[in-house]
């Protein structure tokens, strides 16, 4: 990613802030409001031991470090503004503190490739280990924004989670810097490697979105609801993608005979933001927000635009980036499938 003027910087973060229903009078919440909310339940909770593999190819076994060593994660993407301001604050928590604690740099995998992700270290020069997250970690810890941080102690409770690289994540990781080793962990804890269920999307108004219709093939089109507006600067052919298969699919969901669902992507994003989207480009389908990222990590979207073509039951037949190809396909099933 090259590097931009300050200015443009400033501009993009302000634009990036995410807002929510609220009161006219009422303050939209920031990174850190949305952070801290979707991290609430786990603050005490022993984490995740997953296996990590790095971009280089080194394991990181969590579960063998929680006891012993404390664990800071932050989740973020090589195309996220905020990450790239604070990537500065994390490089140097590697290098004072890395003897102290694991770091480990998350990202998030989303519209991602490792490429990117390689020449980003390169680029900021990165010294930490990178891991590209398969899923796991983001719906284990409640991935919402990004950065996301994640402090975990030294007896494998998570200590804090966040969004600023502030004062409260310093405090947080020289908390856990200062705990003593725990002599075990208790077997009986929850240590949220289970995945959450998929859950019920939707609408604004209420209406649950079932895969199945019965009647029709469906086409699910996973969407972000700023990638027309936020990549438009830093990835004009991600932004030129992503408005043409909105403008594809809003063209195709009028024809008869297959269902049109419209599923956004809950990172970086609220039921405000969705409904200022559909106000300024109105879809002719049901949209629903995936405001954990449980639906797309149902059906493995790491990329938007993406389709994913069901048929009558609901049950996944294709999948492409293009609306096009998935109303051929979607076509053909409603065509040669009964009633």
């Amino acid at each position: 990613m090259r590097a931009w003027r300050f200015l443009a910087l400033a501009l993009i973060l302000i634009a990036m802030a995410p807002s929510q229903p609220r009161a006219a009078d009422a303050k939209p919440p920031t990174g850190q409001d949305l952070a801290e909310a979707a991290g609430a339940s786990l603050i005490g909770k022993y984490a995740p031991p997953v296996s990590l593999t790095t971009i280089d190819g080194t394991r990181i076994d969590l579960g063998k470090l929680y006891g012993k060593k404390p664990v800071y994660l932050k989740f973020w993407a090589t195309w996220c503004v905020p990450c790239r301001l604070q990537m500065p604050h994390f490089e140097n928590a590697e290098r004072t503190l890395g003897r102290d604690i694991q770091v480990v740099a998350v990202n998030a995998d989303f519209n991602e490739t490792k490429d990117a992700v390689r020449a980003y270290r390169q680029a900021m020069g990165l010294t930490m280990p990178i891991v590209i997250d398969d899923g796991r970690l983001a719906d284990a810890l409640h991935l919402r924004v990004a950065p996301q941080h994640v402090v975990i102690g030294r007896d494998g409770r998570i200590l804090y989670v966040g969004h600023l690289a502030d004062a409260r994540v310093d405090k947080a990781l020289a908390q856990a810097i200062a705990e003593p080793p725990a002599a075990h962990l208790d077997a009986r804890a929850d240590t949220g490697t289970r995945r959450s269920p998929t859950p019920v999307l939707r609408t604004l108004a209420g209406q649950a979105l079932a895969l199945g219709d019965g009647a029709r093939p469906t086409v699910i089109f996973f969407f972000s609801p700023w990638c027309e507006s936020y990549f438009k600067t830093s990835r004009p052919e991600m932004s030129e993608a992503c408005l043409k298969a909105r403008e594809g699919a809003s063209r195709l969901a009028k024809a008869p005979g297959v269902r049109w669902l419209g599923a956004a992507a809950g990172l970086w994003a609220t039921g405000q933001d969705l409904a200022a989207y559909q106000q300024k480009t109105p879809m002719p389908m049901p949209v629903a927000l995936d405001e954990t990222g449980g639906f797309f990590r149902r059906f493995r979207i790491a990329e938007v635009p993406s389709f994913v073509v069901l048929d009558r039951r609901g049950h996944e037949v294709a999948r492409t980036p293009s609306a096009g190809q998935a109303a051929r396909i979607a076509a053909r099933l409603a065509a040669s499938s009964p009633a």
